[in-house]
């Protein structure tokens, strides 16, 4: 059994040290959001002055948007403990119940991924978060008993990339169920600038600025940025981040003035040239730009299709006049095929 945080992107072992370190620790330190720290301000706060265990809370939403930061900011909010673990790291029923006898007053319990969970561990979850108690079998065979465990009053926080395949009895259990939203440029600018004191880079407003236009309305995806530009800025130039040291720095690292990366030009490069247009398929797709159908699905289709440069279709993947004029490519005279 572990009991920790299983990230789902891949990013080596400095980036995630330096994401722990920008990450906030208060609800007023946390850029953006706002409907969501208003509902938590006053959750959290009804809690501490009744001096018992905060609600527990769903926190849905694409990943890097700040799930995790939140979670830990209630804790600190709270005065409480933060245990961290994730839905694939709960394999088994007795994982859980290990964590869960080992919590105190009012500490709060982080699962990501939370829709992975088994049913076998989501049978459990059941009464630990209704109840506060939790049955443990004991022996085997006609031999085993049952025993029920008095849990001290903690506070759950589940996180989600698929609000749909969380179950119904699951989801009703949490009080408070929120998604996180993408992130405005503005916000991103303040998030960057926030972020650039914090590292110690000398960074100007319209450098933070298109920073924040690339980085896909992603706080995550921000600050990777940032760090990017920070390496080119102290190797390429005399260490201060200006604007043109950003044009430069984010067209070396092959990020486009819309956020779009290699991968993100293959995909569309792919459509518009080796299909056409499109329809084409998702394993197609995938196999054209060598990487695995859910990796496409999840990770770089939802951007392009909210951009406006892709579309699903009952057959098949298009490509829409914005992705040819983004490649410099003609638009096809026919209008794409999306039903």
């Amino acid at each position: 059994m572990r009991e920790d945080f299983v990230d789902p992107t891949t990013r080596d072992a400095g980036d995630e040290r330096a994401d722990t370190a920008l990450r906030p620790r208060r609800l007023s330190d946390f850029v953006g959001q706002t409907e969501l720290k208003n509902h938590l301000s006053i959750v959290l706060g009804a809690a501490r002055q009744r001096d018992e265990a905060a609600d527990h809370v769903l926190l849905a939403g694409p990943p890097g948007l700040g799930k995790t930061t939140m979670a830990g900011i209630v804790a600190n909010e709270m005065g409480a403990k933060f245990h961290i673990t994730s839905g694939p790291a709960l394999e088994r029923a007795g994982d859980l119940a290990a964590i869960l006898t080992k919590l105190e007053e009012r500490d709060v319990l982080f699962i990501d991924e939370v829709h992975r969970l088994s049913r076998v561990v989501e049978e459990i979850l059941y009464p630990a978060m209704e109840d506060f108690q939790i049955d443990i079998v004991v022996g085997k065979g006609p031999a085993a008993s049952s025993i029920r465990l008095t849990l001290p009053r903690f506070t759950l926080i589940g996180a989600t990339t698929r609000t749909g395949m969380i179950t119904g009895p699951l989801r009703d259990r949490f009080g408070l169920v929120a998604r996180l939203e993408f992130y405005e440029p503005d916000e991103l600018r303040q998030i960057i600038l926030r972020a650039a004191g914090i590292l110690g880079v000398r960074i100007d407003d319209q450098a933070a600025a298109e920073i924040a236009s690339r980085s896909r309305g992603t706080p995550r995806i921000a600050n990777r940025l940032l760090r990017r530009v920070r390496d080119y800025a102290e190797v390429r130039a005399d260490g201060n981040i200006t604007r043109a040291v950003t044009d430069d720095a984010l067209q070396t690292f092959g990020v486009d003035p819309l956020g779009l990366d290699k991968v993100d030009r293959a995909v569309l490069r792919a459509v518009c040239e080796r299909f056409g247009g499109g329809p084409v398929g998702l394993s197609t797709l995938a196999i054209a730009v060598s990487e695995q159908p859910e990796t496409v699905e999840d990770v770089y289709e939802p951007f392009l299709i909210q951009q406006g440069l892709l579309a699903r279709t009952p057959r098949g993947r298009v490509a829409m006049p914005a992705a040819f004029t983004h490649l410099g490519l003609t638009p096809p005279d026919r209008a794409p095929e999306l039903f």
